[in-house]
């Protein structure tokens, strides 16, 4: 563990002996902080609007909307990404936060303790704590290590790929501390690479740029395989989406290999060929993965070499809902059809074209299945709760004359815990009907 003193802190050049140039800029940078103010104990206080609910954030809700502030002149003026004291209307200190005046969520709760020191100890026994759920869950270390509010983070994502790790920063507290959660990220797990991925559009809310980077060590030259559901999958850590691979549909590529064996597979918006190459794994005579990305398809390709069942898997690229109308005109059928698309409602405003497109997408999809055969259809739109999700679905399969039957419900994995007070947190459905 790097815990570091306030003497240490003030001179970190006594260190150089003991840590790498990469950690020596990273305490010269926690140095910075405490001269800055961001770590003492002089901190700006924002407060909540009279008619505000104090006991939500009391019962630990991590957010606070510009609408529930009083938003004067000194709390415009607090700089983004800073560490503030929240308090009630009558003055009760009740978390530690960090402020952003810019953004709609403009306080992100920290921690409940307003005193508390955010220093290369804390971040440090965080990702401590982080850790040891996921080895605790996984054998080899591939996983997601931090999903944001849920395991104390507001605002980071960080991917582990073996000895690779992937920080999203996608909050101005974390960008301004990146160095911190770098040389922390190192010293707890031993990776020998971090990467930064800038993308994304929580990251422009948050009036953040799009600039990649690599934080520490050298960036891998290719693709890193990545064993999961039996597959092997292929993960682009700089040019590929998101960070990668999408570990949050594990257990429900690992259920979909239960339905796959001997089946006819179709993998809609496969990505790096998440289902079609688990249902291969899974005993499928064939799979056929379908994205509008060459380079996603072509890294799902890359994949199913390295697993052995190119002889059993083919790609068709074009856009999802024109290539199902094709297949349907060719009479083409498949026993098991898989249908995991992007957020169609990422937002509330979106949520009714989004639901529409959820039926949409389930009418196209129901009649490819052969009789006897299974429907999957997910959702990572937060917006769209499982009931509104659920009945969006079973609308699209009625509409096409189909009768139905839904036998599985899933999730995303452990490795995405759930925040239990922000149902942002809870994004990931996975429904599978039989038809």
């Amino acid at each position: 563990m790097l815990a570091l003193t306030n003497f240490e802190l003030h001179h970190p050049a006594l260190l150089c002996k003991s840590f790498s140039s990469g950690a020596i800029e990273a305490l010269e940078f926690c140095a910075n902080c405490v001269r800055g103010g961001m770590i003492n104990s002089e901190r700006p206080r924002i407060r909540l609007r009279p008619n505000a609910m104090v006991q939500k954030f009391r019962h630990g809700f991590p957010w606070v909307y510009d609408n529930e502030l009083v938003m004067d002149r000194r709390s415009r003026k607090i700089a983004p990404g800073s560490f503030a004291v929240l308090e009630s209307a009558e003055r009760q200190p009740l978390a530690l936060v960090t402020v952003n005046p810019a953004s709609k969520i403009v306080a992100r709760v920290l921690a409940r303790d307003p005193e508390v020191q955010i220093d290369q100890a804390w971040i440090t026994a965080q990702l401590q704590t982080a850790l040891a759920l996921r080895e605790r869950l996984y054998d080899a270390p591939f996983y997601r290590l931090v999903h944001a509010e849920a395991d104390g983070f507001p605002g980071v994502i960080i991917d582990r790929f073996g000895d690779t790790a992937v920080i999203q920063p996608n909050a101005v507290w974390a960008e301004n501390c990146i160095e911190m959660l770098c040389a922390a990220l190192v010293a707890v797990t031993g990776v020998n690479c971090v990467l930064k991925n800038a993308a994304g559009r929580a990251r422009s809310l948050e009036g953040l740029d799009g600039e990649n980077a690599v934080l520490f060590g050298a960036a891998p030259e290719t693709p890193v395989p990545v064993e999961m559901s039996g597959a092997v999958y292929m993960a682009d850590l700089q040019a590929g989406q998101k960070t990668g691979l999408f570990y949050d549909q594990r257990p429900n590529q690992a259920f979909a290999a239960k339905l796959a064996k001997g089946a006819r597979v179709l993998d809609v918006f496969s990505h790096v060929g998440g289902f079609a190459l688990a249902a291969l794994a899974g005993g499928a005579s064939a799979a056929l993965a379908v994205d509008s990305s060459a380079a996603a398809l072509e890294l799902a390709q890359q994949g199913a070499e390295a697993g052995g069942v190119t002889a059993r898997f083919d790609t068709r690229k074009g856009d999802a809902f024109e290539v199902l109308g094709a297949l349907a005109e060719s009479g083409a059928r498949f026993d098991l059809v898989i249908c995991d698309p992007p957020a169609f409602a990422a937002s509330k405003p979106a949520l009714e074209a989004g639901l529409r497109a959820y039926e949409k997408l389930a009418r196209l999809a129901a009649p490819l299945v052969d009789e006897g055969g299974y429907l999957g259809l997910c959702s990572c739109s937060h917006a769209a709760d499982l009931t509104r999700f659920r009945a969006a679905s079973i609308r699209g399969i009625g509409r096409a004359g189909r009768a139905s039957a839904l036998i599985h419900t899933g999730f995303a994995g452990p490795d995405h815990p759930v925040h239990p007070q922000l149902a942002e947190s809870h994004y990931l459905k996975a429904l599978f009907f039989r038809l």
